[in-house]
């Protein structure tokens, strides 16, 4: 399961840099997504990959901590799905307004000829 997560970490990213570096607009706002989306699963993969291991431990007596869930990076993760989404939503709405005022959708502003 670590082998596989890790390599879906390592793909998102360098996907995530590689559209970082195209000239599009577009490319580059997919690109910060995916980067997004792979810190995401990197910061979820630091609580242990514990499958149906409940996050809240019972009060009282002796608990052993290897047998539960750590909540701290799910509940990061969660407000960072939520920054994330307003950020792409912003960055959407500035690529719109770039493209209305200059007519291309390049990142430096010119159209480069082939």
């Amino acid at each position: 399961m670590e082998i596989i997560l890790s390599a879906a970490i390592g793909i998102l990213s360098a996907s995530g840099i590689w559209l970082l570096l195209r000239p599009r607009s577009f490319q580059v706002i997919i690109g910060l997504c995916l980067l997004s989306y792979a810190v995401n699963l990197f910061i979820f993969s630091m609580g242990r990959l514990t499958p149906g291991a409940p996050p809240i431990m019972p009060k009282g007596g002796f608990v052993d901590p290897t047998r539960y869930a750590d909540p701290l990076p799910q509940a990061l993760v969660l407000t960072a799905i939520v920054i994330s989404f307003a950020t792409t939503a912003l960055f959407l709405v500035v690529m719109i307004a770039s493209r209305g005022m200059t007519g291309t959708d390049h990142v430096d502003g010119k159209e480069r000829s082939q």
